[in-house]
Parts: structure tokens; sequence; C-alpha cells
């Protein structure tokens, strides 16, 4: 089933990097002088392109001049050629001075440093080469997720058991008490457009979104995933939503905030507005999947429901507002947001699923059966996310390790303090050019 509605007017189309004296300005401070710098880039971004060849996934936006991906297609560089090349792009940034040029050139030149580090550890995976779960996290996403044991999640499930007493599996049980909270196919539309409604109404109170922002939603089926941002550029985006499985009503402010605002949409607009057209770092109109970027785009994405819905809010507005939307019963929100807690509280449990599988400790069957017994996952849902792990591997870290790094950093640079202080926190984050590494807060 696909529904395609546009959600906002005003596609407003500009040019990727704009013009002026302003700009060239901050571009001639940059990071080594801009020449080399901007030459670097330049080569980065073909690279990432030359390897999108190889790894249908691996380009996830792209919004550069047409002419650079023309070239690359033309080029067909192999996997040895491409891992070459990056050796380059690393000689060539040890032979620039970042430290003389600011703080945010010195967060440029480690960003860009750290990227292509990346893209040549993938190289190497596509060519063949073997990772652990953990050396391939720390390769591509520059962090390393916690290890729980089973015990770990054995503590939990056993809470949640008194909440859903009764024959069967624990995840039966749940998956039984959870269908009550479904949204009927013929009201997902309305209320999900409501969700992003609000998630925007938030969110614009406290970022300024660029003028023309746009996107659509699609309502596809055949997916790994439950929801994806396919981030156009020009400020606008094509979100696609997963219908293979019933969709709780949760979900919709999850994927509502997730995947538009203040999540990945926001994330994207923001780079494109104030690193590619105000200081020329092209760089950033390629987001390579596999890469850093992901972390800081899929932590802050989660992240960004807690920020947007601080506190009850959340469930005040869905108890208001989307139950009666979706025909639920809103008198048994609170209830069902005690149990769900408790479920978010096994998030690492799919961690550990994918690094005893790419470990190879666990086959396929295995990642399920974990699934079932501490994810709370149906069979179909857990064979659906055994497909997402072979396609993503250990991106699963993203999510969980993701948020709580950039909670934390968000907590530390905000001082605990007031919503406000949070959200420039929190903007400030998405409008700069972070690495994971640099979220870890030392005591």
């Amino acid at each position: 089933m696909k529904n395609s509605v546009i959600l906002l007017a005003g596609f407003l189309l500009l040019g990727c990097a704009g013009q002026g004296t302003e700009k060239r300005t901050v571009i001639e401070g940059t990071a080594g002088g801009s020449g080399e710098m901007d030459r670097i880039a330049r080569d980065y971004v073909k690279l990432v392109l030359a390897l999108g060849l190889h790894d249908p996934d691996y380009v996830d936006a792209y919004y550069g001049p047409p002419e650079w991906k023309q070239e690359t297609e033309s080029a067909q560089l192999s996997l040895a050629g491409i891992e070459e090349r990056a050796k380059r792009i690393l000689d060539r940034l040890d032979a620039v001075e970042p430290e003389s040029a600011g703080a945010m050139a010195g967060l440029r030149y480690r960003f860009l440093r750290r990227q292509v580090r990346a893209l040549s550890a993938r190289a190497e995976i596509l060519g063949g080469k073997l990772f652990s779960f953990d050396e391939e996290s720390e390769a591509l996403y520059d962090a390393v997720a916690p290890i729980h044991g089973e015990e770990h999640f054995k503590k939990i499930a056993a809470r949640l058991e008194k909440h859903l007493p009764g024959p069967g599996s624990l995840s039966q049980r749940y998956e039984e008490y959870r269908r009550q909270f479904a949204i009927p196919s013929d009201r997902l539309d309305r209320v999900f457009q409501e969700a992003i409604r609000e998630c925007r109404r938030r969110t614009e109170q406290r970022i300024d979104l660029p003028v023309g922002e746009s996107f659509e939603v699609e309502y596809v089926t055949g997916k790994s995933w439950s929801g994806y941002n396919w981030y156009q550029g020009n400020y606008h985006s094509l979100i696609q939503v997963n219908t293979d499985f019933p969709i709780f009503i949760d979900r919709a402010v999850d994927l509502a905030c997730h995947e538009g605002y203040p999540g990945h949409h926001v994330y994207n607009m923001l780079l494109e507005k104030n690193l590619v057209r105000d200081r020329g770092w092209m760089e950033f109109s390629v987001y390579p999947l596999f890469s850093p970027m992901s972390l800081i785009a899929e932590g802050s994405a989660n992240f960004g429901i807690e920020i947007a819905f601080p506190g009850e809010e959340r469930i005040r507005f869905e108890r208001e507002t989307l139950f009666p939307l979706a025909g639920l019963d809103a008198a048994a929100a609170e209830n069902y947001y005690r149990i769900q807690e408790l479920v978010r509280n096994l998030n690492y449990a799919g961690n550990e699923a994918a690094r005893r599988y790419l470990d190879g400790e666990i086959d396929a069957n295995g990642v399920a059966e974990w699934l079932e017994k501490y994810a709370m996952f149906s069979l179909p849902r857990a064979r659906q996310r055994v497909r997402f792990i072979d396609q993503y591997r250990s991106y699963v870290i993203n999510y969980n390790l993701g948020m709580d790094l950039v909670r934390g950093y968000v907590e530390s640079k905000s001082g605990g303090g007031s919503a406000e202080e949070k959200w420039e926190a929190f903007t400030r984050l998405l409008s700069s050019p972070h690495l994971p590494s640099d979220l870890r807060i030392t005591e």
C-alpha cells in the first residue's frame, strides 16, 4: 500500500552553496586554507559516491553538483582504487594545520578525517575483510556499545512478567496485550499527520526552520525497517512508513519525531543550511550511511522525542489527541505506557543479538529466539529484524547507544538546566560537525 501526501507547502529550490561576500569570508577561515580543505572535501564527496556504486545502501543522501555524480559513474573505481584514494586523502589531511583556524574549522578537519577512515573500512568490508561486531562499529561509527549479559535482560523481563500474567510466553502475552493499541489502517494517516503537526509545532518554537521546508510521506511494504527518511536536499525529505505489521499508537509520535521533527528532517536541514550553504563545506552535501554521522543522526532523532515531549507531555498529548483520533480507549493509556517503559529498558537486547550473530556465536534462528525472549518481538517481527541485521549489521548501535550519548552530551552542555537550554545545546549539536567520540562526557 502506498499513499503519498504532501504535508507542508512551499518547496523552495535554491542552489547548494549560495553566493556572496559573507560566505566567502567564512570559507577563507577554514582549516589549512580554504583551497586545500575544499579540494579535499570535493574529492571525499566523489569517493563516497564511488563507493555507493558498489553498495546500494551506502549513499543515504546527495544534493551536491550533479556533474560530480556523473564523473564518478563514468570513472567506475574499483574497491581497491577507492581504498587507495582514501589513503591519499588522509595523507593530504596530515599536511594541513587545523588548529590555527578556529574551533569550527578544527571540528571540520577531525570530522572529515574520521569520515574518510570509516569509508575505507566500509570498502574493506565490501571487499571481504572480516571484523568483529565491536571492531566494525568502532571503525564505522566511532563507538562501541556496552555489553550486557543475559542476566541483565532476565531481571528486566521478570519485572515485566508482573504486569502481564497468564499463559504463554512473555513475548506472546505482550503482543496480545499490545494489539488493543494498534492504529486501525483507515485511521493511520490521520493519526500520523496529527503527530507530525504537533512535533513540528513544538520544534519550530525552539528552532528556526528554513523557509519553504517540506516533506512527503509514503506508506510502503516489504522493508526491513519501520520508517526511513530520504533527504532530498533543498530542505525537502521523503519519509516512508512501513506497514508490513500493525503500527501501534506510540509509534506515531516516535516516527513523527524521529523521521521528521526534530529528527532526521531537521538534522539534515540544519547541516545543509549552516554548513553547506553558509560555509560552503561541500562534504556535508553527501550522507554516507555507514559512517559516524549515523550515530549522531539516529541518536539525536531518538533523543529528539524526549526533548520535544518532556516529562508527562507526551502521554498527555497522546491520551487527549491521538487515542481518540485512532478510536482507542484513552483510559488504558497510563498502564500501556508503564509497560512500554519496562520494554524500553530491554532495547540493548537487539545489540546483543546482533553482536552474537555477527561474531558467529548464534545463527539467524538464534537471533530470532533471543529477540522473542528478551526484546519482546513477535516471531514475524524478529525475523524482520534478522533481515535488518543482515542488511545493516552493527548499525543497530546507533539507535540506543547514540541516544544515550546524545542525551548525556546535551544534559552536560545545558548543565541539566531548563528546557530552553537543552534545546539550545541540542540545536548546536545538530548544526555542527561533531563526532560520536566528542559526545563522551568524562568526569
